[in-house]
């Protein structure tokens, strides 16, 4: 995929289940049109095949043998990732964030524990938080409820802490700030996606609508990892561009993409 950040087969086939398979508690899709949509993105049919057993493994598919065909559907972990990540990437950027409770997590979870671990240190970027130093996490906003979930569904509550609270009013919070994400790189990372997809095709064909959507979803989801939605002064300038322009070309493109997907993963 072009134009895009480096990427795994894995990770592309979640944004391709989340923009794509509807409805998503029952639909089943053909394991070779999965392999056929991924070589179109670039990825050699061993490695798809690769991929799409190991999120099996990872329980995020459920594989079907019909006949001589296999199909895979969502499971219900992957259900919950998915609309827990569509209520981010869907809500970036899209209301005025007025300045409140702060969330600060620390975790000590051990080393015995490291896949937990890493779990929990994915999800906390995709809930826009940044870390202060190892162990200890921010939020400039009240996360209570979905750290306390995370927390639970991994079950390491006992080697955490949570607190709520606000900076003082003598804290530079920009320069706090700059600590715990990277302020800079994120506005360049929007003027770069402005840059990528800043002109519509007229009319293309289902294919190229196709692989252009993807490659637009696929950029922007890493958008709610490194953007902590920060409030006021500290937006970086080109984000309300960039999310017009993503919820745009995600509405214009989808009936052709979507008539694309369907039609190769049909089976």
């Amino acid at each position: 995929m072009s134009g895009t950040p480096a990427t795994s087969p894995q990770e592309l086939v979640m944004t391709l289940l989340g923009s794509y398979v509807h409805p998503r508690e029952s639909r089943r899709i053909w394991s070779g049109g999965l392999v056929a949509v991924l070589a179109e993105l670039g990825f050699s049919d061993g490695a798809a095949r690769i991929a799409l057993a190991r999120l099996v493994r990872r329980d995020l598919l459920a594989r079907h043998k019909e006949g001589r065909l296999v199909h895979y559907s969502l499971t219900g972990r992957t259900i919950a990732l998915l609309e827990d990540g569509d209520r981010r990437i869907f809500s970036l950027g899209t209301r005025e964030r007025p300045p409140g409770d702060w969330t600060v997590l620390w975790q000590s979870i051990p080393e015995s524990r490291r896949q937990s671990r890493e779990r929990l240190v994915r999800r906390l970027r995709f809930l826009g938080f940044g870390a202060v130093q190892d162990g200890t996490w921010i939020a400039p906003h009240d996360r209570e409820d979905e750290v306390l979930s995370l927390l639970a569904e991994l079950d390491v509550t006992e080697y955490a802490g949570l607190m709520l609270g606000r900076p003082s009013g003598g804290l530079d919070v920009e320069r706090f700030a700059k600590r715990a994400w990277d302020l800079d790189g994120l506005a360049a990372r929007y003027d770069a996606f402005l840059a990528e997809f800043g002109e519509l095709p007229g009319d293309p064909p289902d294919g190229i609508a196709f692989a252009l959507r993807t490659r637009l979803v696929h950029t922007f989801r890493a958008f709610p990892s490194l953007d902590p939605e920060l409030p006021g002064g500290l937006i970086p300038p080109g984000r309300a561009n960039a999310v017009d322009l993503f919820h745009r070309l995600y509405a214009a493109l989808a009936p052709a993409a979507q008539r694309h997907f369907d039609e190769v993963t049909r089976g």
